[in-house]
Parts: structure tokens; C-alpha cells; sequence
């Protein structure tokens, strides 16, 4: 008998198998993730980063799941920040960075070869380091030659689900530094609001009173277009559009406001609005529906700019118009990594329940394992 999407989701049995990987346990575990990673930056002498002061700009380098966490950092630290913080997803450093900006090389298999060749060339340049990643991997050994700290993160699971591991230690690093407000209070408050949103969206609440099921099942069949309300927002809408690529094999599109307004909404009157803006139509037979319709997805974040706010409300009346359906999630807590933490992890149980409910194992990337291969 084949199943229905809700089913899938619904029926106990069919769940358990159709997660082979242990996804929604790896997702289950992110407090877990907090508390351990907190341990080990504790237990690492961070005096050769700290000692020097605050640098004039922090330098995240990582790739993929791993590159994340410095979006995370930038997001928390916000725009007040004292100092630059930005991300490299690339082989090199930017041009200007030298000894005076500190640079942090995020690889939890400690072997990316990107992020690797990016920790050597600060290392050449007399750049302040840290590093974190895998215990006894190559990254590792390039930050004990460098006399840089390196902060051992040995993953459990998939990477994709190594989010809060790989992000705590250069918050800690950041707040050492007076560059984020993160106390030891804040990390564990945001991890109960992890524990909190794995309670909602357990595997064995059914669809109706599951948050993170209900979203899955309202994606399937359309085209997210996934806009957060403010940069930490769009941090977990890249996050959310990541997810759904890796865990249900599923294309998505994310934006942030207001620049999405000067682009991504044009989209309303394109092909994949069911009708136009003037109201629904009878469609010909020649003039098939749209294929697969657009849903917007807005993640608000409770401390958006209020003329974005305005924009998030008009968004929705827009997109209505055309017929096209609207998810809206709030931020919840008061402090950035609170409000962050809230909708990724609900975000994340959405991507995998939308894996399992199109009838996918959410675990596998195979794709990425034959790119490397063909350019090995």
C-alpha cells in the first residue's frame, strides 16, 4: 500500500523506518550540542586570541554546514558590533586581512580543503588563529604548528546537524573579546528553547499538533521562497533553504527583507503565482496551473526594523492576492541567540519531516560524495 505524505508521518512504524540515518535524533540532540561544546571551549586556553586584544575585523572561513557558524556569529554579534565580523566560503582570505584581524577556520572534519588552505595562508600572514573541528585532523595539526588554539568538536552525527557545536565556541571567543553579549546564562536559556521546540515537534506528535509536521506538509508540492525579517532571520532562512536542499532533497529559494523586495517579489507575477494579481482565473486547457506553486515562507524576527515590519505585513497581502499560500514563524526569546535557536530547530524538524513525508531517506547526500569524487 503506498502512503500518503501525512501518513508517513503520522503512522509510528513508518517514520522510524523511513529515518535509517537517525536524523531526527541528531536534530533532537542540539541542547545536548550547546552544553558539550561549551565544555570543551572551556577547556581550551583561548590566551593567544584573548591576549592580543580586540582585533579590527573577525574572519570566519568554513564550508557548507561547517561555514554556518560563522553566519551565526556575525548574526548574534549584530550590526553594533565593535568589530567587522565577516565569512569566507572560499580558498583564500581577502586581500586586507593581516595581523590585525583574527581569523577563525570552522571544518568539523577538520579536513575541507578550502578551509584548510585558508588557515594556512593566515597562518603565513601572522594572522591571530583559532580553530575548531575534529580532534587529531589535519586542521588540527595546522593550528598546533601555528601556535593557535584549536577547539576539539568531534561530531556525533551528520554535519548538517553539527550546527550549534561548531557556532558555541566562536560565540564564546566573540564574547571573551567584548564583541557579543553571550553569557553562560544565555547559552543555556537557548538551549532550553531547543529543548522546548524538540518536545513540540517530537516524532511521535502527529501532524495536527506538530508544528514542524504541519510545515512540511504545507511545502510539499511548492516552491519555497523563504524571507527573513531581519539579518539574523535571514541567517536561519538560508539555514531552513540548506536544510530542505540536504534533507529532503528539495529546491528552495531564500531572501531577506527589505532586500528581497527589490528582486526575489517579482516572482508574484510570474509563472508559479496561481493567478494574477487581479483574482483568480479559469484556466484553459492550453493555460495549464503553474506546475508548482510558489509559497512564501516569512521567519519574523521579533526585533525587525519596524518599516521591515510593514513590508513583512504587505508581503503576505501581496502574495495573497495571487492566490499564493503564506507561512509565517516568529522568533521567540529576547536575546539574538534565543530568537535564532527557536527557528532553526524548528526549521530543521521541518526539512527532515519534508524528506520522510516525499518518501526520502533524509540521511544521505550522495551527490556530494560523487562531486568530490569527480573532482578528486
Amino acid at each position: 500500500m503506498t502512503l500518503t505524505a501525512q501518513q508517513r508521518l503520522d503512522d509510528p512504524l513508518a517514520l522510524e523506518a523511513a529515518d535509517p540515518s537517525g536524523m531526527l535524533r541528531q536534530v533532537a540532540s542540539a541542547a545536548a550540542d550547546i552544553r558539550t561544546a561549551l565544555r570543551a571551549v572551556t577547556e581550551t586556553d583561548l590566551g593567544p586570541v584573548v591576549s592580543a586584544g580586540r582585533p579590527r575585523a573577525v574572519v570566519a572561513c568554513g564550508m557548507g554546514g561547517s561555514g554556518i557558524a560563522g553566519e551565526v556569529l556575525a548574526a548574534v554579534c549584530g550590526p553594533r558590533c565593535a568589530a567587522q565580523v565577516i565569512t569566507v566560503h572560499d580558498y583564500q582570505l581577502p586581500g586586507w586581512v593581516g595581523a590585525a584581524d583574527l581569523v577563525l577556520a570552522v571544518s568539523s572534519s577538520g579536513a575541507a580543503e578550502e578551509t584548510l588552505a585558508v588557515a594556512a595562508e593566515a597562518a603565513r600572514r601572522g594572522c591571530p588563529m583559532a580553530a575548531v573541528g575534529d580532534p587529531g585532523s589535519p586542521l588540527a595539526v595546522l593550528a598546533e604548528h601555528a601556535r593557535a588554539p584549536f577547539i576539539p568538536i568531534e561530531r556525533a552525527g551528520r554535519l548538517r546537524a553539527s550546527l550549534w557545536g561548531l557556532s558555541v565556541p566562536l560565540l564564546v571567543i566573540a564574547e571573551r573579546l567584548g564583541l557579543a553579549e553571550v553569557t553562560e546564562a544565555g547559552f543555556e536559556s537557548a538551549a532550553a528553547i531547543l529543548e522546548r521546540v524538540s518536545h513540540l515537534c517530537r516524532p511521535d506528535s502527529e501532524s495536527f499538533v506538530n508544528p514542524a509536521k504541519s510545515i512540511a506538509l504545507d511545502l510539499d508540492g511548492t516552491l519555497p521562497m523563504i524571507w527573513g525579517t531581519s539579518a539574523l532571520a535571514g541567517v536561519a532562512a538560508s539555514r531552513f533553504a540548506s536544510q530542505l536542499n540536504e534533507d529532503a532533497k528539495y529546491p528552495a529559494v531564500h531572501g531577506v527583507l527589505p532586500e528581497a523586495h527589490h528582486n526575489q517579489v517579482v516572482t508574484f507575477d510570474g509563472r508559479f503565482a496561481p493567478w494574477p494579481a487581479s483574482g483568480p482565473v479559469n484556466y484553459a486547457e492550453e493555460q495549464p496551473r503553474p506546475p508548482v506553486p510558489l509559497r512564501l515562507v516569512i521567519l519574523a524576527d521579533s526585533q525587525e526594523q519596524p518599516q521591515v515590519a510593514r513590508r513583512r505585513e504587505a508581503s503576505a497581502e501581496l502574495a495573497g492576492q495571487r492566490g499564493i499560500e503564506v507561512t509565517e514563524l516568529a522568533a521567540e526569546g529576547d536575546q539574538p541567540l534565543e530568537r535564532l535557536a527557536s527557528l532553526v530547530q524548528l526549521t530543521d524538524y521541518a526539512a527532515v519531516y519534508l524528506g520522510i513525508a516525499s518518501g526520502l531517506d533524509p540521511g544521505p547526500v550522495a551527490v556530494i560524495g560523487d562531486l568530490k569524487d569527480r573532482i578528486a
